[in-house]
């Protein structure tokens, strides 16, 4: 029998790309967004691409009735949790929003899944817990210390988790530590597409490579790197949406409550990202220096060997497809 996954933010940027993957494997999907960082469009491309059409729920986690009626409508048997913001500068400038959101929408989740019976879980983290202190790479026992109230938000909930499943072992969760996602679908349909001034490097670049930003800002270029900017872990959002199926599998085999990395275990420069995507593209992408951003490390990848010896995942694409296929979206966004 098919399982029925609830995919919360499931069209937005990581969820879209992973209802591909759970669809491909056969498996019934529900799409519950509110759609504020994301279009119902998606759910058609989605069709597109897979062949098969996910039930789709506008709706939000800060309304636990909602979640509540959608659990019961499909008969669901697991949720991968994707729904939250996720900006860093804005969680600064609106903490309390980050918080309700993040904190107080995954409360009601937890809630109306425990209601129903329904303790099979996947949660979208983010290597932001680890903080600055940690040297690369860095395992999945680094000490968590946050820096901005959006990682906070992420480390809340995953002490909420461990304490639920202290609480009830009959839960099996896992939680996942993404590092820098980036590029999109092979077929140009799905991608991340950022309201206003993109956050993340990927976007930013192909922005500029399509002209409509004037340049990427560098922030740094005094580091002590091969070539002063900045390095980061950059795994390619397939990469991460195989590794969200592999997640649900390890913990339907093996009850328990893991987190594990998602991340290449390479680190890239800034300055090294952009003539990837130059080579691969044939587009010139103009760049100015500035000032380092408060709270930026020099250095940060991960130590992604536990994934591999528990749940067999292991990122597989290069670099150079990160920037063929994050290309191929945006040239088709205009």
């Amino acid at each position: 029998m098919k399982k029925t996954i609830l995919v919360t933010g499931g069209a937005g940027y990581i969820g879209s790309h992973t209802v591909v993957r759970l669809l491909e494997a056969g498996m019934k999907v529900v799409v519950f967004d509110n759609l504020c960082n994301s279009s119902s469009t998606t759910i058609e491309r989605i069709e597109r691409i897979s062949g098969t059409r996910p039930e789709f729920v506008e709706g939000d986690i800060l309304n636990e009735d909602a979640i509540l009626h959608s659990l019961q409508k499909f008969s669901v048997d697991a949720v991968i949790h994707f729904a939250g913001l996720k900006s860093v500068g804005e969680s600064v400038s609106n903490p309390l929003t980050y918080y309700k959101n993040n904190v107080v929408g995954t409360l009601n989740l937890l809630n109306a899944m425990r209601q129903l019976n329904v303790k099979t879980l996947v949660f979208s983290s983010s290597a932001t817990v680890y903080g600055t202190g940690s040297t690369p790479p860095i395992a999945e026992t680094a000490p968590r210390s946050v820096t901005n109230p959006y990682g906070r938000s992420k480390l809340i909930v995953e002490e909420i988790l461990e304490d639920l499943y202290r609480a009830d072992p009959d839960w099996k969760i896992s939680v996942l530590r993404y590092f820098n996602p980036v590029g999109a679908h092979p077929s140009g349909l799905i991608g991340e597409d950022p309201r206003g001034i993109p956050n993340n490097l990927m976007p930013y670049v192909a922005q500029v490579a399509i002209g409509r930003l004037q340049f990427l800002s560098i922030y740094g270029n005094d580091y002590p790197t091969i070539d002063g900017t900045g390095i980061r872990d950059y795994i390619h959002v397939m990469d991460l949406a195989e590794g969200h199926l592999a997640a649900l599998n390890y913990i339907d085999r093996k009850p328990a409550l893991a987190a594990f990395n998602l991340g290449t275990g390479r680190g890239v420069s800034v300055l090294q990202m952009v003539d990837a995507f130059e080579r691969a593209t044939g587009k010139r992408v103009k760049y100015e220096f500035a000032n380092r951003r408060k709270g930026d490390v020099a250095t940060s990848w991960a130590d992604p060997s536990l994934a591999f010896q528990e749940m067999g995942w292991k990122a597989s694409r290069s670099v150079e497809e990160m920037c063929a296929d994050a290309w191929r979206w945006q040239s088709t966004t205009l």
